[in-house]
């Protein structure tokens, strides 16, 4: 049977005194020196996941870095220690290995682990995309959003999700800004959009400049810092948070009942599928990152299929058909680690209803 491999790491420290709660009791440079002495290791074993036309095994490796030491060591230290994770996913048998959350992003996405590896690799950007543009547009259908007509924003568009997310918006969506740090890349992909669909978009490097009017918000950052504070959002906008560590502080979540943020790249997974370890979901989802990896190995596709910065809309359209058929498919709307209901829906409208009165007395 084919087996796959998906990388995962401890987003923040307190995931670390979480598993080990005696490392509380020690310094956190103490414990970060620790996880960068540590090797990878296998976490679990990914059973049952079967569709019509196939069936697979899998396992989670897990690699010691936290985000904050993934972006802060020197690049060839962690590169290094990711290698050494794809290298044990080799040894164990994997055909393809997924890397999640920061191991994504680092270097070129991708392309140096592959060049290194005997097996295929994926980012998963390709179904991450896909599935966080189709929830996204749910979800502003539920708030009332008219989405041709709703200002979007998306955060960290220069990147290899967010670069792919405004190419497909732009084919549908009349005001566009794009938010990342580096003026020259916007700069390249607002002419690439104009040359490209002829529409001009905004761009600019003030994260709460540009949210403070949308409607809609595509959050897509590579940073280990909260970039969405309750502060900047207005009532009724619809936020769809895909960052891993995440962009949009919890205390939205606490404090503004009246717009609704959702986790982007949520997926079903076929029945029967069991990860054996606790990535904060209910049984049967997962992130789409993964599942593109699951859905390559299904298909027995081991090739480095989302690599690097350039991810192509021809393979978001390929890996959306390929979920279809072995049985993945958008998953329920989830805020924070819980599902949203459509109670839960309108009770949100009614609020930004009601302060969206208050800001106009």
């Amino acid at each position: 049977m084919d087996k796959f491999a998906f990388i995962i790491h401890p987003i923040y420290i307190d995931d670390y005194y979480k598993k080990f709660p005696f490392f509380k009791r020690l310094p956190q440079f103490i414990v970060e020196r620790a996880a960068r002495l540590i090797p990878p290791m296998k976490v679990s074993d990914i059973t049952g996941v079967r569709s019509l036309y196939n069936e697979c095994t899998g396992e989670f490796i897990g690699c010691p870095l936290t985000s904050k030491l993934l972006l802060e060591l020197p690049l060839q230290e962690t590169l290094r220690k990711i290698t050494a994770c794809v290298k044990l996913a080799e040894k164990n048998g994997a055909k393809i290995v997924g890397l999640g959350a920061l191991t994504s992003v680092i270097g070129d996405g991708g392309i140096t682990l592959a060049r290194n590896s005997n097996i295929a690799v994926t980012t998963g950007n390709s179904y991450t995309i896909y599935t966080a543009l189709e929830g996204t547009k749910y979800a502003a259908g539920l708030m009332g959003i008219d989405w041709p007509n709703a200002n979007i924003v998306v955060l960290g568009a220069t990147g290899s999700i967010g670069r792919v997310c405004v190419q497909l918006l732009a084919r549908e969506n009349k005001y566009l800004t794009l938010v990342a740090r580096q003026q020259n890349k916007l700069e390249k992909l607002a002419s690439e959009v104009m040359y490209d669909q002829g529409l001009a978009v905004k761009i600019t490097s003030s994260v709460k400049e540009a949210i403070k009017n949308a409607d809609v918000v595509i959050a897509v950052s590579a940073s280990v810092d909260y970039q969405i504070e309750p502060e900047d959002i207005k009532p009724g906008a619809v936020v769809c948070d895909v960052a891993r560590p995440r962009d949009v502080s919890p205390l939205v979540a606490s404090q503004r009942d009246d717009v609704l943020v959702i986790e982007g790249g949520v997926v079903d997974v076929p029945d029967g599928t069991d990860f054996n370890f606790n990535f904060g979901f209910p049984p049967g989802k997962a992130y789409a990152c993964m599942a593109e990896t699951m859905i390559l190995t299904l298909e027995r596709r081991f090739e480095c299929f989302s690599l690097g910065r350039e991810i192509s809309i021809k393979r978001v359209e390929e890996i959306a058909k390929l979920a279809q058929k072995h049985g993945f498919k958008l998953s329920g709307l989830r805020s924070f680690e819980r599902d949203i209901s459509l109670a839960d829906i309108v009770r949100i409208k009614e609020n930004a209803r009601v302060n969206k009165l208050k800001l106009t007395v």
